[in-house]
């Protein structure tokens, strides 16, 4: 079994990207050289983009005694602390309770995000902590590694994604678009996390607005559970993008 850092050499190679691949995996400690995540980023999701494109810190982590500056949706979303019920009005309408209460309006109603989440199924920490790092600095041998997220441009993903399909028989469920923030495209679903999420898609995307003042807009993302990244690698030399 190739190492994590050669699976992401690989699809990083074959795809052409010019980021760096990011492994998500679960710790019963942290490992030496990560930060905790506010150093980069209070937002999970901005943290990676900043990892993948300026390729500085290698490696951070959260966990349930790690909070402090983290943001409290990513918080819930990688199952550290339990959601708050105001998540659902700041997402969708606000709270008609409070004057002037923020709100993102990206669903009708908070009942409807409840619906959301409660469709996700349990949401379970991969470890004591989450730690997202670079392929290239992955340990070997750390086996805990359960997904590989990649930063691209539109042409780049789409290769990507028809790799994901190459040796898949559904033309549907093989890549998909979730909603959720942009946290879940890229670690919550394909690491795992949530208990429903598919466990044979590649998650593309994010389609979280919120996301776009820290990802370039030419760029998009793709998580793929580390068992969908490994058949994608192993499965270059006998596809179009290496013949």
């Amino acid at each position: 079994m190739d190492p994590i850092r050669t699976v992401g050499e690989k699809i990083a190679e074959a795809c052409r990207l010019t980021t760096e691949p990011l492994a998500v995996y679960g710790s019963d400690r942290i490992p030496e050289g990560a930060v905790h995540l506010p150093v980069i980023d209070r937002c999970i999701a901005a943290a990676m983009v900043k990892m993948a494109m300026e390729k500085g810190v290698p490696a951070f982590y959260l966990g349930s005694d790690a909070t402090a500056g983290c943001c409290p949706g990513g918080l819930s979303h990688t199952g550290y602390v339990k959601r708050s019920p105001a998540i659902s009005y700041f997402v969708s309408t606000g709270n008609p309770g409070i004057p002037n209460a923020p709100a993102e309006y990206l669903k009708a109603s908070p009942e409807l995000v409840d619906r959301c989440f409660e469709a996700e199924g349990k949401i379970t920490p991969p470890g004591r902590y989450l730690v997202v790092r670079t392929c290239a600095s992955v340990p070997d041998p750390v086996r805990s590694v359960r997904a590989i997220s990649c930063f691209g441009t539109a042409e780049q993903i789409r290769n990507l994604s028809a790799l994901v399909h190459f040796d898949r028989a559904d033309p549907f469920s093989p890549v998909i678009v979730p909603w959720g923030p942009a946290c879940a495209t890229i670690v919550t679903y394909p690491a795992g996390i949530a208990e429903r999420a598919p466990k044979e898609s590649a998650f593309i995307g994010p389609q979280d607005p919120t996301i776009n003042r820290s990802l370039p807009p030419d760029l998009i993302a793709i998580g793929l559970p580390i068992a969908v990244a490994r058949r994608v690698a192993g499965n270059i030399d006998a596809s179009f993008i290496a013949k």
